[in-house]
């Protein structure tokens, strides 16, 4: 199997990735290309919603180089009631 180069073009093929198919339609993570990695940059609700990603860019991609900087957003439910004047 003849290795893909990481440029614009599979940078931009990862983005739509992540994007545009339904399981992970996610639009807040950033694909950045260094050398011969890409980097994914970005803030997500859960580590499994992280975990989703890799996995499925892992699966559409295999034997690319992906680095992760995809962070975990901490929500929290309210514990007191807002008031509203």
């Amino acid at each position: 199997m003849t290795e893909r180069p990481v440029d614009e073009y599979l940078e931009a093929e990862v983005q739509r990735l992540l994007t545009e198919r339904a399981e992970v339609a996610e639009q807040g993570i950033t694909v950045i290309r260094r050398q011969h990695t890409l980097l994914l940059c970005g803030e997500v609700e859960s580590v499994q919603r992280r975990d989703e990603i890799l996995r499925l860019v892992a699966e559409q991609f295999p034997g690319l180089s992906v680095q992760s900087d995809i962070g975990v957003t901490r929500t929290h439910p309210p514990t007191e009631a807002e008031d509203l004047l």
